[in-house]
């Protein structure tokens, strides 16, 4: 088991495949046009949510 053997991850790197033993990385980031980011950030404005504040407890003295 070694740089020939296709089903080992150095084989793999060797041979410059990929497999089970070798995945590909995956991108997570999607990339969008500029124009359609730029509207939809137009068309949902941030509404920020009412804080409560708690009630002091009063002093009986």
């Amino acid at each position: 088991m070694g740089r020939g053997d296709k089903k080992t991850k150095k084989g793999k790197i060797w041979k410059g495949s990929y497999g089970n033993s070798r995945k590909r990385a995956v991108n997570k980031v999607k990339h969008t046009p500029a124009a359609k980011t730029a509207e939809k950030v137009e068309a949902k404005p941030k509404v920020k949510k009412a804080v409560k504040k708690k009630a002091k407890p009063a002093d009986n003295q």
